[in-house]
C-alpha cells in the first residue's frame, strides 16, 4: 500500500468555504459509533487519487445514524418530500491527492426514493433507499435513541442496522481528545462521480459532542461494503446536532 500524501493538520473550527455556499442542512441527534480496522482493509475500497486515513496507525470505520432537517438549497425553502428524513451513513476517513483530509461514503442509507436519486446523478454519492426510523425515550433521566433501517435499493437488499444508544454527559472542549477530533472534526466529503473524484466543502459550528453508552448494534451494513465484521464494543459519542453549509462540489486534481 502507497503511503498516503503528507495530511493537512485537523481542527475543530471549520476552514473557509473556497466558494458560495450552495445548499444547507441541519444534522440531528447524531450517533458516531467508530471500530479500528488494518489500513489495508480499507484502502483496498477506495479508489486511485484516494487514500486512507489513519490515526496511530490504525483506520476507522463509522455507522452514523442522524436525522436531516430542512434540506435546501440556500436561500430557497427546505425541499419538498426533504424537510426531514432518518439517514444512517457507513464512513471512513480519508485524504485527497492533495493532501487534505475529508470523509469518504461507503453508503448512505435513507427512506425517501428522491434522495439517492438526486444525490447519485448530481455528485455520486451512494445514496441507498430503505425503511429507517428513529425513536426517542427517557428512562431514569437519561435520554435514548433508537434508530432502525433496512435496505430496500440497490443489492444487497435486506442489509439492515439496528443501534440503541444512552446518552451522557457533554463533553466540554478540554475533554475532547485528538481521536474524537480526528473522527469528528472532518471539513469535506469525497465522492466518485463520472470517473472523477470529487470534493464537497462544508462549514459548521464545532461539533457539540456527548458521552454515550451503546446498549445495542446488530448489523451487517458494514460487511455490505465488502469490509469484515467490526470486532469488539463500539466508540461511541453522540451530538445533538449542528447546521450544515455546502460549497459546489470540486474536481480533486489527480484523482479518478
Amino acid at each position: 500500500m502507497e503511503p498516503p500524501p503528507a495530511a493537512e493538520g485537523i481542527s475543530p473550527e471549520p476552514p473557509p468555504l473556497p466558494g458560495p455556499a450552495v445548499v444547507a442542512q441541519r444534522w440531528v441527534d447524531l450517533v458516531f459509533l467508530h471500530w479500528p480496522y488494518r489500513p489495508a482493509d480499507v484502502q483496498a475500497l477506495l479508489p486511485s487519487g484516494v487514500s486512507v486515513d489513519t490515526h496511530d496507525g490504525m483506520a476507522w470505520i463509522a455507522l452514523v445514524p442522524f436525522e436531516m432537517h430542512g434540506l435546501r438549497p440556500v436561500g430557497a425553502p427546505p425541499v419538498p418530500g426533504l424537510r426531514r428524513f432518518v439517514e444512517i451513513n457507513v464512513r471512513t476517513y480519508a485524504v485527497d491527492s492533495e493532501g487534505r483530509r475529508a470523509v469518504w461514503f461507503f453508503s448512505l442509507d435513507v427512506p425517501n426514493p428522491l434522495m439517492p436519486a438526486l444525490a447519485r446523478a448530481s455528485f455520486g454519492a451512494p445514496y441507498c433507499l430503505a425503511r429507517a426510523i428513529h425513536a426517542t425515550e427517557e428512562i431514569d433521566g437519561h435520554e435514548r435513541h433508537g434508530y432502525a433501517m433496512t435496505r430496500r435499493w440497490p443489492s444487497p437488499a435486506g442489509a439492515s442496522a439496528v443501534v440503541d444508544i444512552e446518552v451522557g454527559a457533554p463533553m466540554s472542549p478540554a475533554e475532547i481528545d485528538p481521536l474524537a477530533h480526528f473522527l469528528t472534526a472532518r471539513w469535506a466529503a469525497l465522492t466518485s462521480w463520472a470517473g472523477r473524484i470529487l470534493r464537497s466543502p462544508v462549514v459548521h459550528e464545532a461539533w457539540p459532542l456527548h458521552r454515550a453508552t451503546c446498549l445495542r448494534v446488530e448489523q451487517d451494513i458494514i460487511q455490505a461494503v465488502g469490509l469484515p465484521p467490526p470486532a469488539g464494543e463500539p466508540l461511541t459519542h453522540f451530538s445533538p446536532g449542528v447546521a450544515a453549509r455546502f460549497s459546489r462540489p470540486r474536481r480533486v486534481a489527480g484523482g479518478r
